[in-house]
């Protein structure tokens, strides 16, 4: 268990470091320590979700009796992603840190206390850092020592949540470089819109009709069947998915309708203010940003 978490501990710190040392000193690259911070946290974010998903993929095929059948995957990935989820709040700081730079201009940002930025970030992202911890200090126990090996199958079908996450940093990435006008950040917002929706939003309703078929019970009758923890479990989860969705489509909406109105007015010039459908803070809020 200790090795899991340790190897954990050095992946997604190290490929963190190896990717911005890359970006910063490659020949013909030379980017900047914000470039190249930036970038490299949604490389990292990234791997860890291909390597989520390909690792429910495997163990959600594998299970045939989805309460039942085990697969030795489910556990040892959930230890090596626990790291991940700390490392990783530390990285959406440093790239809250690096845009406030840019967003005063550099000179006012070196003003600002250590504190001010922390509390700043705190209120920005709190919900994705109360997520983040949530995961680590609830999820991580629950999944690997209450569930008593029981129920693989409904982890690895979580794990397909992270199906989404690849679209999203792509489009955070987009936006970075000013290319929301690009028919790619438009096909990548569709892209995330409909994987967020089947693969977070759609995932608990599934999980709790494979468990209806699996006991031969109606659906509605499947949260009275299952125990108190399972549904508080789930509401708590859900209920973000739910709320950043929302914000995706007005997102969505707001990107659509504003290019098609930019068609429609010739007079329109590239200098008019774009709508974002993936914004820079923790990819779902659908405001506009000036800081990337």
């Amino acid at each position: 268990m200790l090795s899991i978490l340790a190897a954990g501990s050095i992946f997604f710190p190290g490929l963190f470091l190896l990717s911005k040392r890359f970006l910063k000193h490659a020949p013909g690259l030379k980017w900047s320590e914000k470039d190249a911070v930036i970038v490299s946290s949604r490389l990292v974010s990234s791997v860890q979700a291909i390597m989520a998903s390909s690792a429910g993929y495997i163990i959600a095929c594998s299970c045939e009796d989805i309460i039942e059948d085990q697969h030795w995957l489910t556990s040892s990935y959930i230890l090596f992603a626990v790291p991940y989820f700390v490392y990783d709040i530390y990285a959406m700081f440093l790239c809250h840190w690096y845009k406030l730079q840019v967003k005063d201009h550099e000179e006012e940002s070196e003003t600002k206390s250590m504190r001010s930025a922390i509390s700043g970030y705190l209120r920005r992202e709190f919900l994705m850092v109360l997520h983040h911890v949530v995961m680590v200090t609830v999820c991580f126990p629950v999944s690997v020592f209450w569930r008593q090996g029981k129920g693989d199958y409904f982890q690895g079908v979580m794990f397909l949540a992270e199906l989404s996450t690849p679209s999203v940093c792509l489009g955070k990435i987009l936006i970075q470089y000013k290319q929301q006008h690009t028919l790619l950040h438009k096909v990548n917002g569709a892209l995330m819109l409909v994987t967020f929706f089947i693969c977070r939003v759609l995932l608990f309703p599934y999980l709790y009709y494979a468990y209806g078929r699996y006991a031969s019970i109606p659906f509605y009758m499947v949260p009275l069947s299952v125990p108190w923890q399972c549904n508080a479990g789930a509401a708590l989860l859900m209920a973000p998915q739910v709320y950043w969705f929302s914000l995706i489509c007005r997102g969505a909406f707001r990107l659509f309708t504003g290019a098609s109105r930019h068609k429609a007015d010739p007079s329109s010039t590239d200098s008019e203010p774009k709508t974002s459908l993936l914004p820079p803070a923790n990819g779902y809020s659908p405001r506009e940003t000036d800081s990337h």
